[in-house]
């Protein structure tokens, strides 16, 4: 059995390659020990500078695809216009990727602690947007 089969991959949409990387890295790290879901960071464009890459977004998606769904988190309102796009297109992204409303960062933590506990890809979705509900003060 290949790593994370049946998991629901995670793919981190920023418009920086060192901030996607850096939330993967904590998400990853606050998922606990032991096994995690695939995870991978899709930041800025293939020449390292700000923005969003389609290319980078759809390779990432593969990467992180093991037949259970792909959740997609974003950062910033173009991002969610590129992940739109590519989910429109129909053939850039592997079936059942889904573009998650979540906060980037409490989402995404909450994205792979879900996902790497088994959850589908609706309640992985579901955790990383009941995010949106962390109170700080």
């Amino acid at each position: 059995m290949s790593e994370g089969a049946g998991l629901v991959g995670i793919v981190l949409v920023s418009h920086s390659g060192p901030v996607a990387e850096s939330v993967a890295e904590l998400a990853v790290g606050l998922a606990g020990g032991g096994f995690t879901a695939p995870v991978a960071a899709a930041g800025g464009t293939p020449d390292g500078g700000l923005g969003t890459s389609s290319e980078l977004i759809a390779e990432a998606a593969r990467t992180v695809d093991r037949g259970a769904g792909v959740a997609l988190l974003v950062d910033l309102g173009s991002a969610v216009l590129t992940v739109k796009a590519l989910i429109a297109e129909g053939d850039e992204l592997p079936e059942g990727a889904r573009l998650v409303d979540a906060p980037f960062v409490e989402g995404a933590v909450a994205a792979v602690v879900s996902a790497s506990a088994g959850a589908e890809l609706a309640a992985v979705a579901t955790a990383a947007g009941e995010a949106y509900g962390y109170r700080k003060e």
